[in-house]
């Protein structure tokens, strides 16, 4: 007789900021998986909102920490109970399945970490060019970014002391040393809806080229707060 393997239990973590707009709705539809088991853990920076009271049935865990994603999401993965870490955005939702694609991506592959493609909330084709072009560049580099819902397993993000206390650039930090044990499973055959709200806001051409000049600055060297404050000074 084989023996059943354990299930793998999935901590979902929340880094959070003012998202009263998006709470709600990204929360209640992951409630079927704290049904199961799971658990869902937010991580409020100092929202001046609702969110935490928004929140607070629709969680196990409400963390108030200093803001920061970084810091936000080292902190909820300190206090996990889950045997696979995954950070999700606020304003993102989850496919169908959720918990089993992660499971079964890590099962079969064999590999510690992984990635969603995803899908933009506006459905015009320019969104759509934009989500195909994100995919695929991830799918190429091995590198994934916090949109994308990265997942890795708890034991390995410790050993690698989680997200650097960086302001900014902090995913795909954290990517490129994951890279140096293994490549990340990509699943392509559901997607995460995640909010098209940053390039409405800015411009769709303005965006990419912030993001392009962004990038290309990290990887020539330039610090991530120097980074940060370009970010927050154009977006």
């Amino acid at each position: 007789m084989h023996k059943k393997t354990k299930a793998l239990k999935l901590s979902i973590i929340i880094p959070c900021l003012n998202e009263a707009e998006h709470i709600t709705n990204t929360l209640s539809k992951l409630q079927e998986l704290r049904n199961g088991g799971h658990e869902i853990i937010l991580c409020d920076g100092g929202s001046s909102d609702n969110t935490p009271q928004l929140a607070t049935n629709l969680v196990d865990h409400i963390l108030n920490t200093q803001p920061g994603r970084a810091k936000q999401m080292n902190a909820g993965a300190r206090l996990a109970s889950g045997d696979v870490l995954c950070f999700l955005h606020a304003d993102t939702i989850i496919p169908a399945d959720f918990a089993n694609l992660i499971t079964g991506a890590l099962s079969e592959s064999g590999r510690i970490w992984g990635r969603f493609d995803i899908r933009l909330s506006n459905t015009s084709l320019t969104y759509k060019v934009i989500a195909w072009f994100i995919n695929k560049r991830s799918c190429v580099s091995g590198v994934a970014t916090g949109d994308q819902g990265i997942f890795v397993i708890k034991n390995s993000f410790l050993k690698l002391n989680g997200f650097a206390d960086i302001p900014l650039m902090e995913d795909i930090e954290l990517s490129k040393r994951l890279l140096k044990i293994s490549r990340p499973v990509c699943i392509s055959k559901s997607f995460l809806i995640t909010s098209s709200r940053r390039w409405e806001k800015s411009g769709i051409i303005k965006t990419v080229l912030l993001m392009w000049r962004l990038r290309l600055s990290y990887f020539l060297g330039v610090s991530p707060t120097k980074l940060a404050k370009a970010y927050k000074n154009n977006a």
